[in-house]
Parts: structure tokens; C-alpha cells; sequence
């Protein structure tokens, strides 16, 4: 079963529990979905499904930035909560200890040595961490290990 079907099945799992804020946070997702498969005209595979989640949070995110600085707390709310149903379709994150020792396997293997090799390492890591850690937290520990 691809995770779009998980998903699709979840949806319909919410609908019949009357679990209004998942299926609706759920249904935002499929739609993503379509209108990807509609502009590209392709079928979606999991890793596909799995950066459209992912770019989903991360907009998120930002938007709970944003509400909060403008004090709106229950708007901040409404997105922590749709993050918290879009966590279980995504691959567990990698802890900092995990991200660091990845990042510095990828710096010997690269040979990086100052700042000037970042966008050697950056590319190589954000291939290889794809999905397991996010890209900021990636540029921040490739910062801090050179």
C-alpha cells in the first residue's frame, strides 16, 4: 500500500469518526497531491508524497511564526495541530548526535575544509539526509562542524 493510499484511507477513517480537524488538515494534503499530478502530469511516488508533506509542514511553520508575532495564538494552534497530523506519514527526523556524525562522514568524504567547500558538502548532504532532516537544520550543523 503506497502512503497516498494510507492517507486517502485515514481520510475516509476521519470522516466516519467525525474527526473534523484531521480529515479537513488530511483533504489539504490529498489536494496538494492532485494539483501536483495535474501540473506535472505524473504519478506521484512515497518520495514525492514525502516532500510534498514535508514543504506542507514547513509552510506550516512559517505560518506559526508569523501568528505568533502577531499575537494570534489560536491561529498558531490551528497549524501546530495540522502538523501534528501530517508527523506519522513522515520518516522519523534524525537526532542532532545523528545529523552531526552524518554531516561529518560527508565532510571527509568531500574533503571540506573551510566555509568555501559549503555548497560541496550542502549538496551532497541534502541528497543523502533527504527526508530524515530538515534543510535548515542541515545548513546550521554544516555551519557549525566547519
Amino acid at each position: 500500500m503506497t502512503l497516498r493510499e494510507i492517507i486517502n484511507l485515514d481520510v475516509k477513517n476521519a470522516m466516519k469518526a467525525k474527526e473534523t480537524k484531521k480529515r479537513d488538515a488530511l483533504r489539504l494534503l490529498t489536494s496538494a497531491f492532485k494539483q501536483i499530478e495535474v501540473d506535472e502530469r505524473k504519478e506521484l511516488s512515497d518520495d514525492d508524497v514525502i516532500k510534498i508533506i514535508q514543504k506542507q509542514v514547513k509552510s506550516r511553520n512559517d505560518s506559526i511564526t508569523q501568528y505568533k508575532e502577531a499575537g494570534r495564538d489560536e491561529l498558531a494552534q490551528i497549524e501546530l495541530d495540522e502538523i501534528s497530523f501530517y508527523m506519522p506519514y513522515l520518516p522519523v527526523q534524525m537526532s542532532d548526535e545523528e545529523l552531526s556524525t552524518a554531516i561529518s562522514e560527508i565532510i571527509s568524504k568531500v574533503s571540506a575544509t573551510s566555509m568555501k567547500d559549503m555548497g560541496k558538502v550542502m549538496g551532497m548532504a541534502s541528497k543523502e539526509l533527504a527526508g530524515k532532516a530538515d534543510g535548515k537544520r542541515i545548513n546550521e550543523m554544516v555551519k557549525k562542524l566547519l
